[in-house]
């Protein structure tokens, strides 16, 4: 029997991280007071929107981590338990920053976690949306920056450690083409697949309302991939508003599969409206939605278009 759900998956959690360990999905995402970094479990995709929910850590009073907790994503590394996510602080709202949580056990939603500290990188800045990966044995960590102030830049660095740059940052992609910078000039939200003898990197781009969209960049698998020029991108959006469908301003995706390993999933936020009352960040429906995706004939992936809220089978 195929798998099937209900689109939203989780109402209102935005930036969602959708990872399947050991036959097991695990689920984070931005809450909608940006307070809190809570984590939940199940079976099947399906089973996330009743899921109980654990609380594993929550925002400073002041100083740093105390305002502005955006887009956790949980990984596991080498049999460890990992949070990766941005806060800011109470006191200067946009001072975003990256940071690391660890849990001291083997299990995420029973053991303690505590913080390992701020990723540090070599130009202090607005940095968010960090996200680790292995690949060909070393392990590296691509994030967004803004460098110059004007604009979020996508970053790769190799990792010592799980919250240590082993190396200096190398920018792979500036928004540069239009719908990149539609209200803001932006490129964040970085999420990697291997396929098909390419590393690929989807990625947001463009104002979170309506006119925020998917883009994607990749290289060879064999190539190196601190060396800007083995980068490419696609030079239109590879997924974006779908006004049929009533779902707009798709993004901050993340990959995983079904339990099978045989179907891959895009995991993203949307709304279901396209107009917005004040600033966007402060309107809580972005629902987390899952859908599958295919691969064309030369061997890119094809996400298709937004699906309409409701259930859905793959």
């Amino acid at each position: 029997m195929s798998p099937t759900w209900r689109n939203p998956v989780v109402e209102q959690r935005a930036d969602p991280h959708l990872t399947l360990v050991d036959g097991r999905y695990w689920f984070t995402a931005s809450v909608p007071r940006y307070d809190a970094i809570e984590i939940r479990g199940a079976d099947s995709v399906a089973g996330l929107a009743a899921a109980p929910t654990k609380l594993i850590w929550r925002a400073h009073d002041s100083g740093p981590m105390s305002f502005h907790v955006w887009a956790p994503e949980l990984h596991r590394i080498d049999g460890r338990w990992y949070v990766y996510f941005a806060a800011s602080e109470r006191e200067d709202i946009w001072k975003l920053r990256m940071y690391v949580l660890e849990c001291s056990g083997q299990d995420p939603m029973i053991d303690p976690w505590v913080e390992r500290g701020q990723i540090l990188t070599p130009e202090e800045g607005f940095s968010l949306d960090a996200t680790p990966f292995e690949h060909a044995g070393r392990r590296f960590l691509c994030w967004a920056q803004k460098s110059p102030p004007a604009e979020s830049n996508l970053y790769l660095a190799e990792l010592a450690n799980p919250w240590t740059l082993a190396g200096a940052p190398v920018c792979i992609s500036r928004p540069e083409l239009a719908w990149e910078r539609i209200g803001f000039c932006v490129n964040e939200g970085p999420a990697l697949l291997k396929r098909h003898g390419r590393v690929l990197i989807a990625y947001s781009a463009a104002a979170t309302d309506a006119n925020y969209c998917m883009g994607l960049l990749w290289a060879g698998e064999s190539a190196d991939l601190l060396d800007r020029n083995s980068w490419h991108k696609s030079s239109t959006p590879v997924f974006c508003s779908n006004e049929s469908a009533s779902q707009f301003g798709p993004g901050h995706n993340s990959f995983t599969t079904t339990p099978d390993g045989a179907t891959d999933l895009l995991v993203y936020h949307a709304r279901n409206y396209r107009d917005i009352v004040g600033d966007p960040l402060n309107d809580p429906n972005r629902h987390a939605r899952v859908q599958a995706f295919g691969w064309r004939a030369d061997g890119f992936p094809d996400f298709g278009t937004p699906v309409a809220d409701g259930p859905y089978s793959i």
